[in-house]
């Protein structure tokens, strides 16, 4: 396809995914969802649904995941509280990939060719990013809840890792905190210091770790995440 027609494809996709959100928005708040999204009153609104409530689980996750502002803890405890542990879990999951997988796609189509062509040897947007780096950073991200679900998705987008990497570290990631909050039925209520200092840490190691093994690509480090093979090109 030539840029214009490559252009109105992506403008097409982003308006029909951005349609989409907005129908399912406006179909839960037509059934009645509640605002307080409180686990107890999201699965009590599940259950008077009757059979629509696992796919009203459903789309929730999804709209929540593309969408961002919309909190998924809470709609991951209100699944175990109204459909049991082993479905909420599968639903909850299920939910949350595909709303994933848009976001991911949205801004592979959208970013990802800019970046590529800006840092051609980068070991996360590079065109020979390092896959093994990747998928760790999606699946460290994934196993902290702290983390927007959202951002995680639509950041891993722009790298260089696969769809395929992407999709085993964010289900990987996400299974353990997925059983704790089904389990449980209620949201933890994470101490806000403990919060902030564990996503500034782990965001200063996702920051300086690539700058440092740029720097020492042939490090043991470097070897076994890949960096010390040379970009094409040179």
């Amino acid at each position: 396809m030539t840029t214009p027609a490559v252009w109105a494809f992506r403008a097409g996709l982003l308006a029909t995914v951005t349609a989409i959100m907005a129908g399912i928005w406006w179909l839960l708040q037509g059934l009645g969802l509640p605002m307080s999204f409180s686990p107890s009153g999201i699965a009590v609104w599940f259950n008077s649904q009757g059979n629509l409530g696992p796919l009203l689980l459903l789309l929730l996750m999804m709209l929540a995941v593309v969408v961002g502002p919309i909190p998924t803890l809470p709609v991951t405890a209100a699944a175990g509280l109204a459909f049991g542990l082993v479905p909420g879990v599968l639903l909850s999951i299920i939910g949350a990939m595909t709303g994933a997988m848009i976001a991911f796609t949205l801004a592979r189509l959208l970013g990802r060719d800019a970046l590529r062509a800006r840092l051609p040897s980068n070991p996360l947007f590079g065109i020979q990013g390092s896959q093994r780096l990747l998928f760790l950073t999606v699946l460290v991200t994934r196993l902290v809840p702290i983390f927007s679900f959202a951002l995680v998705s639509y950041a891993a987008g722009v790298t260089a890792i696969t769809a395929g990497r992407f999709a085993l570290g964010t289900v990987v990631g996400m299974l353990p905190m997925t059983l704790v909050f089904v389990s449980l039925g209620r949201a933890f209520e994470l101490h806000p210091l403990l919060s902030i200092t564990a996503a500034v840490a782990i965001l200063t190691a996702m920051t300086l770790l690539p700058w440092y093994l740029s720097r020492r690509r042939h490090s043991r480090l470097a070897r076994w995440l890949h960096l010390d093979d040379e970009p094409p090109g040179k």
